[in-house]
């Protein structure tokens, strides 16, 4: 059984050479284009007191323990976010890691237990900064013109840049932000059936996934900006606009790639909004409960304005391959 079990391995392994050989260019060339730009290369630990503080995300627990016999609880993280955060704010350097993270229970065509996500955060960069120059990562390390499945994408023309707003206008026919936090009017402008439970910001992700995620980045990649304030989690707000976030997402031939905030600096806000993603959390899965990384409040005053981005990496990679499952780019699965 075990030696069956070795050949299958060396045979699947011997298949993917050719999208493993590009990926390790795709990781030479990310951190090119990345030291090109002055930013510094960083690694933070793995396991961690706090992994994040998402609601729908599960973690990994183990246990830490000392020489002198005592332990402590550890989370393997679902970001390194926190961390770098807490680096920009020491050294106020644009920072970049291409980090192994995990997130539990997560098993699909593009979704891996452990898998790989580069962040990065440049301190003085406005949202609109960020995703220019993400747009130009993307054209350094993608040909101009491919396809994925169904779709033909062209890098070549400027990267679609759509607020949440215009497209819930274009795709649902609502006027999402007047409707804010009022589901039933949500639902009935949107020609929907309220499902029983389902309250607005439930509706206006299932929306989000049924009528407008199928339609945008299909022929070029598409920049999905400006999320309402619920969903601001640790973006600022618009000062020109309150009740959006200066959060954006990409989307390119029907993959999210990636998810960028132009940070929140103030402890308090973000201390009041871990407070309520955390009594929501715990709620859906109690033992889902760690306390509030303190480290990470206290610092926050000190890091100047940034914008950071997370990319999910091996999507990245699954999208210059061509590679249908997220799987067939690991080495191993």
């Amino acid at each position: 059984m075990g030696r069956f079990s070795t050949v299958q391995t060396t045979a699947r392994i011997r298949e993917r050479l050719p999208f493993l050989r590009r990926r390790a260019r795709m990781v030479q060339a990310v951190r090119a284009f990345f030291e090109g730009r002055g930013y510094l290369e960083v690694e933070t630990p793995y396991a961690v007191p706090v992994p994040g503080e998402e609601v729908h995300l599960r973690c990994f627990r183990t246990v830490l323990d000392h020489p002198d016999g005592t332990s402590e609880v550890r989370h393997l993280h679902t970001s390194p976010e926190f961390a770098m955060k807490r680096l920009v704010a020491a050294t106020g350097q644009p920072l970049f890691q291409l980090a192994r993270v995990w997130r539990n229970g997560e098993r699909s065509a593009t979704h891996m237990p452990e898998f790989t996500m580069l962040e990065w955060y440049r301190p003085g960069a406005a949202l609109s900064s960020l995703m220019d120059e993400t747009e130009h990562l993307l054209c350094s390390v993608l040909p101009p013109h491919l396809s994925y499945g169904e779709d033909a994408l062209d890098l070549s023309r400027p990267f679609e840049r759509l607020t949440m707003q215009e497209a819930f206008a274009r795709h649902v026919g609502v006027d999402l932000l007047a409707s804010a936090g009022d589901a039933p009017r949500l639902a009935r402008e949107a020609g929907v059936s309220l499902r029983e439970g389902e309250d607005w910001e439930d509706l206006f992700f299932r929306l989000l996934l049924e009528k407008i995620e199928p339609h945008i980045g299909r022929e070029r990649p598409t920049f999905l900006t400006h999320w309402p304030a619920a969903q601001a989690a640790l973006a600022k707000r618009d000062p020109a606009d309150p009740r959006v976030a200066l959060r954006f997402e990409l989307y390119a031939a029907g993959l999210e790639l990636a998810n960028a905030f132009e940070e929140l600096t103030d402890p308090q806000e973000q201390r009041q909004r871990f407070e309520a993603d955390r009594a929501r959390r715990v709620q859906i899965t109690p033992e889902q409960d760690w306390p509030l990384d303190e480290a990470f409040l206290e610092a926050l005053p000190d890091m100047p304005p940034t914008s950071g981005i997370a990319l999910g990496f091996d999507r990245l990679v699954m999208l210059a391959t061509g590679a249908p499952r997220l799987e067939e780019i690991l080495w191993l699965s």
